[in-house]
């Protein structure tokens, strides 16, 4: 009697909650899609369900937006799952071998599914549906959903970019009148620079999972990893003129991905066809969009176990409505109804399937840790004693791959460097990784030397070898390595910093020396660096040494300054006696030179990528901590010119070079002493406008010599193959090594390589004069990653880091980007090499 009692109470309450429970429509006041919603409300509205239904919904912020925005997730379960929602996400980590107790993985658990929603800041509609599927989901009118809850737990993200939303949202709110223009050329489709796309840094955070730079990326992928989901759908739109695509995805799948994740993916199409074919809603499949890199947030689930998929609704900047080619008006509500379709009927397969997905799970990493997959069992990547194997190692626990220390001793394995097997030497210092573990398949993919593409029409770039990206040198086994310690090798003793030295000295050979640099500068210090090498005693300093002297500095105390810069960049500081040294030259011979404190400029606007110069951006506000100011072309051209001595050219597309005006008053202003930095399609307008600088002509020796009037067939194409024709003169993102003239201030802290990720075609005749040809390529430098066979014999005998010195001042030229994305961490030093110490 008293059960009876009992449940009747406990039904009753929760009547009176479902009963204050309200629909996105009644809570917002309009229907979803019909208005935007700004993010703060989309919060609001989480919150709400959570509160009405704390038995089936808990809502956490799991980490902050740079602008101050809360990032959600919520866990939606039946009221069992949630009040035991800790055991079930421990026993998931079991069942991936990822839990750090020993006990026992059940399988017979909830499935888990993780569906993201608007990492793009202007692909807006998903944002909205994540309301429409959250209430979906605990609508107790739905008995469907009710079922799915017993034996599947959902995740919702409904906004991974915040910032990029509301920063889309707000504009447009602002753009239309009493009703919406849906004709494209309206000015409300036309989203102004640097658009809604990225987050505040203008980084593309759908690209950046596995390297993190990006706060937001950071916070979520941790969170992530503490689930490891069995199902995760990132949300997206594409351009308003196509329809929606939803798995299974194109071709090229990399090769680690499991029949059972193809498989599914099929399943989970054939799905939503089903409902898009009741509608009569047009769809695609199987084109476009790949498996291949690994920083999406498709591939990162998969490559972490998961059934990792993308879904795309057309109509990226349709505001709520547009004019299509077919003639239709393209809504938000529809779109927004699309991504709720998919959504839910995502949830729905995976409830149905939950047994076979959660068994299918658990035996894929049984499989990556029993049989890994490969040709090598571990790697050994060599410590070069600079900071990159501390930058290295912060990039694997961010994305908990297991490494260890290694321990002294002699190995065999491939050279990724020179390419060849070879017996070395492994030492203190250098770290270990195997491939037994979780994240096996995602370090298979990430070490990889040489990805094999099953279809090279990818949508991003091919080559990524973690090596290379710090330009640490590794040597892949084809066994594993048990040799190893979770103890780090003893540090040398950092010497004592003394009082009133005659001068303190900082070796210059990692990014933390750069960011040194920069907090001492803005201390108002005055700091030289040497352009030789020199010893004093024992110790070796290389060129690029930077040196803070007492007399320089007017006899004041150095100490605590440079301690405490030293303790905050992680950079050993020597003091030293005497200016007088062992071998070299002393610190006041002219091969020492005064550092002065560069005033920065980056130009912003419209036809400048905002991702480049986001990066740039990101570069200097959150790594080196050193002050940039963004500018537009026009305020730089007038008073500019008076307050900065350093402007940075980001990839895009500037109109002044072909205005001979403003191309003679900047040249001028170099000649007086300035200093361009040039990045990219930067760099190619600069030798079209008569800087001195020449692009290779596409044509080589063999091609001239040939008669001009024999037929040439190759011109005979079908239309069929128009997309793997243009591959063949593509560059997708392969990487090549550069000869690096490692004398030169732009590559000191360097060896006489450095590895270069190659984007397009670009490649610079040798400078004949008064400038400095600083990185080469010669024949046979390719390394790895897909380039078109027409044109990778081109890509041979010329610049692709060149120095140009004009009257007092300079050019830094880089073809290609040496920051991209933030994640290439080998070109970070060389770009503080342009900003700090070329031309000084």
């Amino acid at each position: 009697m008293k059960r009876l009692i009992w449940t009747a109470g406990f039904m009753l309450s929760v009547l009176a909650m479902t009963a204050q429970l309200k629909s996105p429509e009644q809570f917002l006041g309009y229907l979803p899609g019909t208005r935007y919603t700004p993010h703060y409300k989309i919060v609001q509205y989480f919150q709400h369900v959570a509160q009405q239904l704390p038995a089936q919904v808990k809502v956490e912020q799991y980490g902050e937006t740079n602008e101050g925005r809360p990032l959600l997730l919520a866990t939606i379960a039946s009221a069992e799952n949630l009040s035991r929602i800790d055991a079930i996400r421990a026993n998931n980590l079991r069942l991936a071998n990822a839990a750090k107790d020993k006990a026992a993985a059940d399988e017979n658990a909830p499935v888990i599914v993780w569906l993201s929603y608007n990492v793009h800041g202007n692909e807006t509609s998903s944002s909205e549906a994540a309301m429409m599927t959250l209430y979906e989901l605990v609508n107790p009118s739905s008995r469907n959903s009710a079922e799915w809850l017993k034996n599947t737990v959902v995740l919702i993200d409904p906004c991974l970019n915040p910032d990029g939303r509301d920063r889309y949202v707000n504009w447009y709110t602002t753009m239309i009148g009493k009703n919406i223009n849906p004709q494209p050329l309206a000015r409300e489709h036309r989203e102004p620079w640097p658009g809604g796309r990225s987050n505040h840094y203008n980084f593309d955070l759908n690209r950046d999972w596995a390297w993190q730079s990006q706060v937001e990326s950071k916070a979520r992928v941790k969170k992530y990893n503490e689930w490891l989901p069995q199902v995760h759908v990132d949300f997206h739109e594409q351009g308003f003129n196509e329809p929606y695509y939803f798995a299974p995805a194109a071709e090229p799948f990399h090769e680690v991905i499991t029949q059972w994740q193809r498989d599914f993916q099929i399943q989970i199409g054939k799905n939503h066809a089903k409902y898009f074919d009741q509608n009569g809603w047009l769809y695609f499949t199987k084109e476009r969009f790949d498996l291949f890199y690994p920083s999406y947030g498709d591939t990162y689930p998969i490559y972490s176990g998961s059934i990792g998929m993308t879904y795309e609704q057309g109509g990226i900047r349709a505001g709520l409505g547009i004019v299509n080619e077919d003639g239709d008006t393209v809504t938000l509500r529809e779109r927004a109804l699309h991504h709720f379709t998919t959504g839910i009927s995502t949830v729905e397969l995976s409830a149905k399937n939950a047994q076979k997905l959660v068994h299918e799970f658990r035996s894929y990493f049984q499989k990556v840790i029993n049989t890994p997959a490969g040709d090598y069992k571990s790697w050994v990547i060599k410590s070069d004693g600079t900071d990159r194997v501390t930058r290295l190692t912060q990039l694997l626990d961010n994305n908990q791959v297991d490494w260890a220390w290694a321990q002294a001793g002699a190995g065999a394995g491939f050279n990724y460097f020179s390419g060849k097997q070879e017996n070395f030497r492994i030492e203190a210092g250098d770290i270990v990784i195997n491939l037994n573990q979780p994240k096996g398949n995602f370090v298979k993919v990430l070490f990889e030397r040489d990805s094999k593409l099953s279809d090279s029409a990818t949508y991003d770039i091919t080559a990524w070898s973690i090596p290379f990206v710090y330009g640490l040198n590794a040597y892949g086994l084809k066994t594993f390595n048990t040799a190893t310690t979770k103890t780090a090798p003893a540090a040398s003793a950092a010497p004592a910093v003394i009082a009133n030295a005659y001068a303190y000295a900082v070796k210059w050979d990692g990014l933390n020396s750069a960011k040194f640099l920069s907090a001492v500068l803005q201390k108002g210090i005055k700091v030289r660096y040497a352009e030789q090498p020199f010893s004093i005693g024992t110790e070796n300093f290389e060129k690029g040494t930077l040196l803070l002297t007492r007399a320089a500095n007017g006899g004041k105390p150095l100490e605590n300054a440079v301690t405490e810069a030293g303790k905050q960049t992680g950079t050993v500081v020597y003091p030293v006696a005497s200016g007088f040294v062992d071998k070299g030259f002393d610190f006041g011979s002219d091969r020492v030179r005064i550092i002065n404190a560069p005033k920065v400029a980056l130009l912003t606007g419209d036809n400048i990528s905002s991702l480049g110069a986001g990066e740039i951006w990101h570069f200097f506000d959150q790594q080196l901590g050193y002050p940039v100011t963004l500018l537009s072309a026009k305020d730089f051209l007038g008073e500019g010119m008076n307050q900065y001595d350093v402007l940075i050219l980001a990839d895009g597309y500037y109109d002044f070079f072909s205005k001979k005006d403003n191309n003679d008053d900047l040249k001028n202003w170099v000649r007086r002493g300035g200093k361009i930095i040039a990045l990219e399609s930067a760099v190619s307008q600069m030798a079209r406008a008569d800087w001195g600088i020449r692009l290779k002509a596409d044509d080589d020796d063999d091609d001239k010599k040939e008669d001009s009037k024999k037929v040439d067939y190759t011109l005979l194409k079908k239309y069929e193959d128009r997309e793997r024709d243009y591959l063949s003169n593509s560059m997708p993102g392969s990487i090549f090594r550069v000869e690096l003239d490692n004398s030169h201030p732009l590559g000191f802290g360097y060896p006489k390589y450095y590895y270069t990720l190659k984007q397009d075609v670009n490649l610079y005749d040798y400078i004949k004069e008064n400038g400095w040809n600083v990185g080469i390529v010669r024949k046979d430098n390719y390394v790895s990653g897909f380039t078109g066979s027409g044109i990778k014999n081109k890509l041979k005998d010329g610049w692709l880091l060149g120095v140009q010195d004009i009257g007092r001042g300079h050019v830094v030229y880089f073809a290609d980007d040496p920051i991209f994305r933030s994640f290439w961490e080998n070109g970070k030093l060389l770009f503080s090499n342009a900003v700090f110490l070329v031309g000084q």
